[in-house]
């Protein structure tokens, strides 16, 4: 199974803190309060599937990489299991940030979203209305509209959000050999982005989940990039 297989980039392995449905992966040395990435997992994923999202060794691997770069890195277990189930995951993802900016660990003004695949349809609202604690907005080989035949609530379009996106800035990393069909919602979503702060990270070679199936320099490159984008946003 794809999704077992090791994170590209090498990292330090890290057990998280586990709090209910949200995993926090705090720098080793912590002075202060330091910005904080909550990763939001791809999805629709079916409930049977073990492990979790959130012990899959990509998701535990950029919490690690935003650890060892000296963020606080998250995970929030969403249970993003049907397209019906899209309003009980951004429910989740608020309550994890609202959690995770609690903390005392977390600088509560410098927080990062970023999303993967499916879970992408999550960042409407964050687009639409980003309140000033939200710093950056990553998104991964992203699914930016419903696949056909879903049953998706009106509020979930990234690309009807995007026009409205002009004070966030956005890191969107799109793989190159992409399924068609994703890479036309991101098409469609870099067109209505124009007046927002986007920056693009291409990964000309790379399949949708790059960061688990293309085992490559590039793309390494491309995850580093990534996090080098929105590290800096949350200086």
């Amino acid at each position: 199974m794809d999704f077992l297989k090791p994170f590209v980039l090498p990292v330090e392995a890290r057990t998280p803190e586990r709090h209910e449905t949200l995993d926090i992966y705090p720098p080793d040395d912590i002075a202060g309060p330091r910005p904080a990435i909550l990763f939001v997992p791809g999805g629709p994923t079916p409930a049977q599937v073990r492990p979790e999202q959130r012990d899959w060794p990509v998701y535990r691997g950029y919490g690690a990489l935003a650890a060892s770069r000296g963020a606080v890195g998250a995970v929030v277990d969403h249970q993003l299991h049907t397209p019906l189930a899209y309003a009980v995951g951004a429910a989740r993802v608020e309550a994890a940030l609202e959690s995770l900016r609690s903390d005392e660990r977390v600088d509560e003004g410098r927080l990062a979203l970023w999303f993967f695949s499916g879970g992408s349809l999550l960042a409407a609202d964050w687009l639409r209305e980003p309140p000033s604690w939200l710093r950056v907005l990553a998104l991964s080989y992203p699914l930016l509209a419903p696949m056909p035949g879903w049953r998706v609530e009106g509020r979930f379009d990234p690309i009807g959000a995007a026009a409205r996106a002009v004070a966030l800035p956005i890191v969107l990393t799109r793989a190159g050999r992409e399924d068609v069909g994703v890479a036309g919602t991101v098409e469609a979503f870099v067109a209505e982005a124009g007046k927002a702060e986007l920056e693009i990270v291409d990964v000309p070679e790379g399949h949708h989940a790059f960061d688990v199936v293309d085992d490559s320099e590039e793309s390494r490159g491309a995850v580093n990039r990534a996090m080098d984008l929105v590290l800096a946003k949350l200086a």
